[in-house]
């Protein structure tokens, strides 16, 4: 399977996500920010990173380029659509997830491992585990709390993926840190799972959120 994964100005984390994808056993390729036909693609990955630098407020810059329109046209033809971190947010600008990502309640970049609740396995990325299932992942974020304005609608759709699991170190509401849309096609969220691949890096339960994708 050919995964796009998504560069703009900023991105920092495309290799580590091709590389990822790779031990997933799929075939990553580089997509930049100004192309529109995604047609030869079987998925898509927008990696974390600065887009434009979070000119404005995260996401806000890259979701105006050429290349959103293509991830839209994939997502009407239900291909899968991931987005981590910097991509979550993004998702959550143009729409293709509920809620948005904000700036921190500490208003501070936070780095750490943070162990994570498996919500719900109904999406191609989380299928792998169990429900409930608590897995070690990563957090890079400054402007990561999640909020909407709908929580108990999002709860009965089960459109919550991924829950911090102990503290909650960014003050998101209900400690969400992973959402989808209602199909489980578009899946956003804040920890890196491409960080969490080979036990050598401290965990590979990341890896299966990639070989799910796939």
């Amino acid at each position: 399977m050919k995964i796009g994964v998504i560069r703009f100005p900023g991105t920092n984390c495309d290799r580590d996500v091709a590389k990822a994808i790779e031990i997933a056993g799929g075939t990553p390729e580089y997509v930049w920010w100004s192309e529109e036909d995604l047609t030869d693609y079987d998925g898509i990955v927008i990696p974390g990173g600065f887009s434009y630098g979070d000119y404005l407020r995260a996401g806000a810059m890259a979701s105006i380029t050429p290349v959103i329109d293509g991830i839209k046209s994939l997502v009407k033809e239900e291909k899968p659509v991931l987005g981590i971190c910097n991509g979550a947010q993004i998702l959550g600008e143009i729409g293709l997830v509920p809620g948005v990502f904000i700036t921190n309640e500490h208003p501070k970049f936070n780095c750490e491992w943070t162990p994570l609740k498996v919500s719900t396995n109904r999406t191609p990325f989380t299928k792998s585990f169990k429900k409930g299932e608590i897995v070690d992942i990563p957090i890079a974020h400054a402007e990561g709390r999640f909020y909407t304005d709908d929580i108990d609608l999002l709860k009965d759709q089960d459109q919550i993926v991924l829950q911090f699991a102990e503290k909650n170190p960014n003050g998101s509401m209900e400690a969400i840190t992973g959402i989808c849309d209602e199909s489980g096609l578009v899946c956003a969220m804040m920890p890196h799972p491409e960080r969490a691949t080979e036990e050598i890096l401290g965990s590979s339960d990341g890896l299966n959120f990639f070989k799910g994708f796939l």
